[in-house]
């Protein structure tokens, strides 16, 4: 039906008629207003670019936030809600908020307690109380970003802890998981109680909060340390290696700790799709699988030395997402950075996301920002990946930084859709029900599926703009802002949590 200024959408309609593929299409496509266009058909806008942008925002040692131990809550929470407008301003699509650094929380959870690194002493809750992890998704969904859960699934007590052990804590309730390492603390992987017990700690955080994914890094095993003469030490899991020798072994003990790790990324896995399947799962692993893997590439070898065998995690598909740590330079001759992201994603024969970890921090101390310039557009070039992240959210945050001037001026002219994980759902939602009502686009669900994003893009003289906004919304408004083209078009799309996008509803703009 087409109404003068305004029209409504017929979908269920459409379906019946053409099948449900089809009736999205047709129902897509809104009818310009009579007395504009006649009864021509509006042609839909490009679709929106999809790029994942995401930063790391680390919580241990207080590298990000909260800034220190112990601020006043309402500190707290102003320093979360201004790195997430940061974000937004800068039109990254994603924060990857580290929630558990040392088998602590930064949430409110019934197995672990309070870090120290939120409010000065460890299993102190903050008071007055608020669950940071809550706010942070909350915060993050009404921003247009997707908020990750980072979770470090071994580390039991990190170096630059000074609280009290609080009685609550793994080391006091499980000291046979535990061992001691260097200056740190580590949960022991080739326990099988301690792999279940990890699971089990992420695997509450994805039932409880609306979170888009969960992030472990390069943490498992741990990266070795050297004694005074400069000799490797092996890390103390005599235990647990005692144990499966007595009960028939049959590996070496390398290959059975890579085992170890490999059946933690598995079951983890396995554990988040059948608890919630639309949870993204990430892996961010050292950014050299093997040395001299490619030929000409020297470095760490995270199979001998970490016990990550992520080539393999790769190859079956035990992960939504994998962010190697691509910490060198384009320029770096035995850690080449085009070569490395070549590399991994040759070793991608699932398809699942690449989208590598850049070392931002080093900007303006080691490299200047048109480094990370220039390496984005090497990503944008390469096959199979299709985003990037940010190591770490700081450089990001200064204002008058070069870094944040190059993302501004020269990496993001407008926003970007998180691309769709097709393996988890390939269903279109469909178009929402749209009309133009007091100066404003309003709209309504259509379909069973519900969405996790709508996507607003406006003609401006003759250029698509485009805003994400959250499901909760219902109503886009033109910005009061002198200067802009005048809006001639709009056109609304529903994205469901898998990020696929249905067709858009298009209307003139009055």
């Amino acid at each position: 039906m087409i109404r003068r200024r305004f029209l409504f959408l017929l979908p269920r309609c459409l379906e019946g008629a053409f099948g449900r593929a089809g009736g999205l299409l047709l129902a897509g496509l809104a009818l310009a207003d009579s007395a504009r266009a006649g009864s021509a058909a509006l042609s839909a806008p490009p679709a929106p670019r999809r790029e994942f942008r995401g930063a790391w925002v680390a919580s241990v040692s207080n590298i990000n936030w909260p800034s220190k131990p112990g601020l006043a809550a309402a500190d707290q929470q102003r320093e979360l809600t201004a790195l997430l407008d940061r974000a937004a301003a800068l039109k990254l699509n994603a924060v990857i908020l580290q929630v558990r650094p040392a088998c602590d929380a930064l949430y409110d959870s019934p197995y672990e307690p309070w870090s120290e690194y939120l409010t000065g002493a460890m299993g102190k809750a903050p008071d007055p109380f608020y669950d940071p992890l809550e706010l942070a998704v909350a915060q993050a969904h009404a921003r247009g970003l997707e908020l990750h859960a980072w979770v470090n699934p071994f580390r039991a007590r990190h170096s630059s802890a000074k609280s009290a052990v609080s009685g609550d804590h793994v080391i006091r309730r499980h000291p046979d998981w535990v061992v001691a390492y260097g200056n740190q603390s580590w949960l022991d992987p080739g326990q099988q109680a301690v792999r279940q017990h990890s699971i089990r700690v992420i695997l509450d955080i994805v039932r409880r909060y609306d979170i888009d994914g969960i992030h472990l890094d390069d943490y498992f095993y741990p990266y070795r340390i050297r004694d005074r003469e400069g000799q490797a030490v092996d890390f103390p899991d005599d235990r647990s290696w005692g144990a499966f020798e007595a009960a028939g072994g049959g590996l070496d003990r390398a290959d059975w700790r890579r085992k170890n790790i490999n059946q933690f990324v598995e079951d983890l896995y396995q554990a988040v799709k059948a608890a919630k399947r639309s949870v993204k799962v990430g892996l961010s692993p050292f950014g050299i699988w093997r040395n001299r893997v490619p030929p000409g590439i020297e470095g760490l070898d995270a199979f001998e030395e970490l016990y990550a065998d992520s080539r393999w995690w790769m190859a079956n598909g035990w992960a939504d997402y994998f962010a190697p740590q691509l910490y060198w330079p384009i320029s770096a001759r035995q850690q080449s950075f085009p070569v490395l992201l070549d590399w991994w994603s040759k070793q991608n024969s699932r398809g699942r996301h690449l989208w590598p970890g850049l070392n931002a921090a080093r900007v303006g101390t080691q490299w200047a920002a048109g480094e990370i310039v220039q390496q984005v557009g090497i990503i944008r070039k390469q096959p199979g990946a299709t985003g990037h992240i940010f190591w770490n959210i700081k450089p990001l945050e200064r204002q008058d930084g070069t870094l944040s001037a190059a993302i501004k001026g020269q990496l993001y002219s407008d926003a970007a859709l998180v691309p769709a994980s097709s393996w988890l759902d390939s269903q279109p939602p469909a178009p929402p029900r749209c009309r133009i009502e007091g100066g404003a686009v309003r709209w309504s669900p259509a379909g069973s599926e519900p969405a996790r994003w709508w996507v607003v893009q406006t003609l401006r003289g003759k250029t698509w703009m485009t805003d994400v906004l959250p499901a909760t919304s219902r109503s886009w408004s033109p910005p009061k802002t002198g200067g802009q083209p005048r809006v001639s078009r709009i056109a609304v799309s529903a994205v469901d949590p898998a990020g696929n996008s249905s067709p858009p509803a298009v209307l003139a703009w009055p």
